[in-house]
């Protein structure tokens, strides 16, 4: 993996509102778009961490993608090897293991196709019709992990 620290950190009212506008009608099992929030622990206090995310599926395997970069639940999830999916009242155990990041081009095609509205600003300008070199130039800055339901 690469040890790039791409990171692009959200700003006032995407924390404040967005995240957590997003997050309330998760956790009321409305899912927007394939969301859910991920509980992650943390690699250092061990204490529960809740964010956002969106939950890619492609070609039977599902994904975790991170748009803005080596952000703290990627840290986590690499510390911890998993975490926990919530969706209203559904709470999913997986596992969790890191893809390549040759192996990445498509997924991020995939799920730039489905969000791109959302987050394509992450991407500097590579998008769902981009080519497979752009999508290899930003598959550093974008950690992804393939999730394995456990319970």
């Amino acid at each position: 993996m690469s040890a790039s620290v791409h990171v692009q950190k959200p700003g006032w009212f995407t924390v404040n509102v967005l995240n957590r506008a997003v997050a309330w009608v998760t956790r009321r099992g409305i899912s927007v778009w394939g969301s859910r929030v991920l509980a992650v622990r943390g690699r250092k206090s061990g204490e529960w961490r809740r964010t956002p995310v969106n939950l890619l599926t492609f070609a039977g395997e599902r994904y975790l993608v991170a748009p803005r970069g080596h952000v703290q639940w990627t840290h986590n999830m690499r510390a911890a090897g998993g975490g926990e999916l919530l969706l209203g009242r559904r709470t999913e155990v997986f596992t969790a293991v890191e893809v390549a990041d040759d192996d990445k081009p498509a997924l991020l095609r995939a799920y730039l196709k489905r969000w791109k509205a959302e987050v394509g600003v992450f991407f500097n300008g590579v998008g769902p019709d981009s080519s497979e070199a752009e999508l290899r130039r930003v598959a550093p800055d974008h950690p992804v992990f393939r999730i394995t339901t456990t319970s």
